[in-house]
C-alpha cells in the first residue's frame, strides 16, 4: 500500500499543517498507544497530518483505519527464535522495507517520527534518523527490546513508562511520561451499572475479566477450560476473552453455561474493566498501565514467548511493590483456579492490592509525550525555516 501524495512538500514550511508519521504495531500493546498519541495531537493540532506505517497483514492494517488514519504497510517480519528457517528471508525483507521507507519518508516529509515498537518501528526510525529527521522513541515496557536500544542512540527523546531507564538509555534523553492509555477508561467507576446491564450480570456475585491480549494466551485459556466449572462453582461470573486464535477452539467447553460471557476480542473494554472485581491478564506494558489506572485486584500470568522475557519483568514491576499476584505460566493450568479463589476470599489482600496499583496509574501520559513531540517538530520546522 502506498502513501498518498502530500500536497505540503512544495509549501513553506511556516504554511503548511504539521506532518508526523507514526510507526509501529503487531499487537494491540503497539497500536493502542499510537493511536492515543495521534490523537492527542489531533486535539491540539486538528490540521497535523499523521500517516502511520505498520506491517502488512498485520492487526494495524485493520484498526488504524477504522480509527481514521493513513497507514503505509511495510513487508517486514520479526526474527522467529523458534525456527531459524523462517529468518533465512529476513535480510531481504529488511532490505526491501529500507527502501520502501525512504520512500514514504521522502514523499511524506515529515516533521517528526514517532516510534511506539513493534516490526515496523524498526527501518522507520533508522532511516528517519539517516535523514536527519528528529526521532521519538515510546518504549512501553521495564526492559527494552535491543532494537529500541540501539535506536536510542540517535533518537531525540526518549519517553518510557518505568523509572530507573538510564541502563539501557542515555539519560540526557529520558523524559518519564507513563504509557499511553484508551480514554474510554479513564473514569471507568461511573459504568458499572452499564457494564452489568451490557453483559447482563447481576450486582449480588462476583465477576472475573480474564484476558489474554488481543490474539490470545494458549496458557491462559488451557487454565480456564480446566477451571471453568471450578470457578463457576465458586460464585463467579465471567468474561472470558480467548483471543481470535482460540475462540472455536474454545467455544464448546462454553456452550451451556450460564454467568459465562465469551469473547474472541472486548470490543468495549471500558464496561469489561467497570463489570470486574477481580481480572487475570497477561503482563504487556500497555495493558499493565490501563490496570494501574483501573485498579482492580490482579492476578498477572506474564507470557514467556515475548523477546528478552519484558512480561514477567513488567509483572514483577508490580508484584514486588504488593501491587498484583504474579502467577507464573508454567502453574496457569493447575493453579489458576486457586489463585483466584483465593485472592477472593481474602478481602483485606485484595484492598491492600487495589490500594498500591492505583498508586502507580496514571492518565496523563499521552499529554506529556505529546508535548516532547511539539517541541522536537518544532525545533524541527525552525530548521527548515533557515534552510538548514
Amino acid at each position: 500500500m502506498e502513501t498518498t501524495s502530500n500536497p505540503g512538500v512544495n509549501v513553506p514550511v511556516e504554511k503548511r499543517p504539521l506532518q508526523v508519521i507514526i510507526s509501529g504495531g503487531g499487537t494491540g500493546g503497539h497500536i493502542f498507544p499510537a493511536i492515543a498519541i495521534a490523537n492527542e495531537i489531533k486535539r491540539r493540532e486538528p490540521d497535523t497530518r499523521i500517516l502511520f506505517v505498520g506491517a502488512e497483514n498485520r492487526m494495524e492494517m485493520e484498526k488504524v483505519p477504522a480509527e481514521g488514519y493513513e497507514i503505509v504497510g511495510l513487508n517486514v517480519v520479526g526474527l522467529d527464535r523458534k525456527h531459524f528457517v523462517k529468518n533465512l528471508s529476513l535480510p531481504f525483507k529488511l532490505a526491501g522495507s529500507l527502501r520502501q521507507t525512504r520512500k514514504v519518508i521522502r514523499n511524506f516529509d515529515p516533521d517528526i517520527v514517532i516510534g511506539v515498537g513493534g516490526y515496523a518501528s524498526a527501518p522507520t526510525l533508522y532511516v528517519a534518523q539517516r535523514m536527519k529527521i528528529p526521532t521519538l522513541i515510546q518504549e512501553q515496557n521495564s526492559l527494552p527490546g535491543m532494537t529500541n536500544r540501539i535506536l536510542s542512540k540517535r533518537a531525540n527523546r526518549i519517553c518510557v513508562g518505568y523509572d530507573d531507564m538510564e541502563r539501557f538509555f542515555p539519560k540526557e534523553k529520558i523524559v518519564w511520561t507513563g504509557n499511553p492509555i484508551r480514554q474510554d477508561i479513564s473514569d471507568i467507576h461511573a459504568k458499572r451499572e452499564e457494564a452489568f446491564s451490557f453483559y447482563g450480570f447481576k450486582d449480588d456475585k462476583p465477576v472475573l475479566l480474564v484476558m489474554g491480549g488481543s490474539l490470545g494466551a494458549r496458557t491462559i485459556n488451557e487454565g480456564m477450560k480446566s477451571n471453568l466449572d471450578y470457578l463457576l462453582e465458586a460464585g463467579f461470573q465471567i468474561i472470558w476473552q480467548t483471543g481470535k486464535y482460540y475462540y472455536q477452539r474454545m467455544l464448546p467447553y462454553a456452550q451451556g453455561k450460564a454467568n459465562l460471557v465469551m469473547l474472541d476480542f472486548v470490543r468495549r473494554v471500558d464496561l469489561a474493566y467497570a463489570a470486574a472485581d477481580l481480572i487475570v491478564s497477561r503482563a504487556g506494558a500497555i495493558t499493565i498501565s490501563e490496570l494501574c489506572v483501573v485498579g482492580k485486584p490482579l492476578v498477572l500470568i506474564p507470557s514467556p514467548n515475548v523477546a528478552e522475557d519484558h512480561q514477567t519483568r513488567n509483572a514483577e514491576a508490580l508484584s514486588s511493590r504488593n501491587a498484583a499476584i504474579l502467577l507464573h505460566d508454567d502453574r496457569t493450568v493447575e493453579d489458576l483456579g486457586k489463585a483466584v479463589t483465593g485472592l477472593w476470599k481474602n478481602e483485606r489482600r485484595r484492598q491492600l492490592l487495589s490500594q498500591n496499583i492505583s498508586r502507580m496509574g496514571t492518565t496523563s501520559a499521552s499529554k506529556m509525550i505529546v508535548d516532547e513531540v511539539m517541541r522536537l517538530a518544532t525545533e524541527s520546522r525552525k530548521k527548515k525555516e533557515n534552510g538548514r
